[in-house]
């Protein structure tokens, strides 16, 4: 490195020093130290420290391009793209950024970094879907998707972004079921407490919408437990919570009342339809499951009486539950009776959990009785 080149690194930071908030100053004299003693690990930790800091904005696209890029080839791959995404934020627009993301990823596609090049390919699909070339931000998925296959195990954080990206696919795309299962693995990679609070109403409310529009999600259970869905309390947003809750519990009449805020979202307004005809199906389930297990032969008249639903939609309703795999049995068209086997687990509230209590007590209670029969006709049978 020629004498000018030498010089360059320390007058640059000496600038960007000259330029940043007074308190991140200091920073800069470190990262001119470590840079010097050649100790790349700890200056990595110090500049993503750095960059982590909301008031270091204006110095990372900089930053990055003139001191890092300079010996980006020495420190941890991961890092490297972790610097870079923070770096990218800066950039002048969606088209720039992708510009510079994509020579980012083509600059760590190495087998010693490949963990690296998933994180950076997933950030270039990112963008991608933002400036809507669903297409190719699908192709870039696809990749991640077989190299993330291969691993025996990666960072979380890669995980996370990838999962992150392919929820916004499936959500632009409108595959409800798709985007429900993925932002749900996504939660899984992150510490929730980590999401700023509006990130996380708004994973809740595109979670409860994607749930109840889904023609092929009836168990919320998974979403009722995470803890993202109380970000919805005591917000605007409220009464979506509550409808999960009803549809859990398959309570008609809360629906009714909570169904006059479907108007408030275009994709519930227009599955209307689709909704009455779901919380119908978890009333039929609700009303079978509250049922001990000898009982489960029931009218259809029985059924209409305790789920609230018209007499004549019955039929197709207890149909549509046994296509779906709510329930198990049989139908008896003529006598218009229905014979339940078997109801699908869900998770329950404390009122079914009340309900199955008082159910097991009944049950300890019949074979105490049939224990207590069996003892006084056969005694002379125990004596013998």
């Amino acid at each position: 490195m020629a004498a000018m080149d030498v010089d360059a690194i320390p007058n640059f930071l000496g600038d960007q020093r000259d330029t940043a908030p007074d308190d991140l100053q200091p920073a800069f004299l470190e990262f001119e130290d470590l840079w010097e003693r050649k100790l790349w690990h700890e200056l990595t930790d110090q500049l993503v420290a750095f960059f982590e800091n909301p008031a270091s904005a204006a110095q990372r696209l900089p930053l990055y391009e003139t001191f890092i890029s300079s010996f980006a080839e020495k420190i941890n791959q991961l890092k490297r793209v972790t610097l870079s995404l923070g770096a990218a934020s800066q950039c002048r627009d969606d088209n720039a950024r992708l510009s510079f993301l994509t020579t980012l990823a083509s600059k760590v596609d190495k087998p010693s970094s490949q963990d690296a090049f998933v994180y950076a390919t997933t950030a270039v699909a990112s963008v991608r879907l933002r400036l809507g070339d669903l297409e190719a931000a699908r192709k870039d998925l696809d990749v991640c998707e077989k190299i993330l296959d291969t691993f025996d195990s990666v960072e979380t954080i890669v995980h996370a972004s990838f999962y992150r990206t392919n929820a916004d696919y499936y959500q632009a795309k409108h595959e409800f079921a798709s985007y429900y299962r993925t932002a749900l693995l996504y939660l899984a990679c992150i510490d929730l407490n980590t999401l700023p609070v509006p990130d996380r109403q708004r994973i809740a409310y595109d979670l409860s919408i994607a749930a109840l529009v889904s023609d092929s999600i009836y168990n919320f259970g998974e979403l009722l437990l995470h803890p993202i869905l109380d970000s919805l309390k005591d917000t605007s947003n409220a009464w979506l919570r509550d409808l999960l809750f009803a549809f859990n519990r398959g309570d008609l009449v809360a629906y009714d009342i909570l169904s006059t805020h479907l108007l408030k979202n275009p994709l519930l307004q227009s599955h209307q339809m689709f909704l009455y005809q779901k919380i119908s199906l978890a009333a039929l389930t609700e009303t079978v499951f509250r049922r001990p297990p000898h009982d489960r032969a029931m009218t259809f008249d029985a059924i209409s009486q305790e789920t609230k639903v018209q007499p004549h939609e019955i039929e197709h309703l207890i149909m549509k539950a046994l296509s779906l795999g709510l329930l198990r049995g049989t139908i008896d068209q003529v006598a218009e009776v229905a014979r339940i086997q078997w109801v699908q687990p869900k998770v329950l509230d404390r009122g079914q959990i009340s309900g199955m209590r008082a159910r097991l007590r009944e049950w300890d209670e019949g074979v105490n009785r049939l224990g207590t029969w069996i003892e006084g006709v056969g005694k002379d049978v125990w004596a013998a």
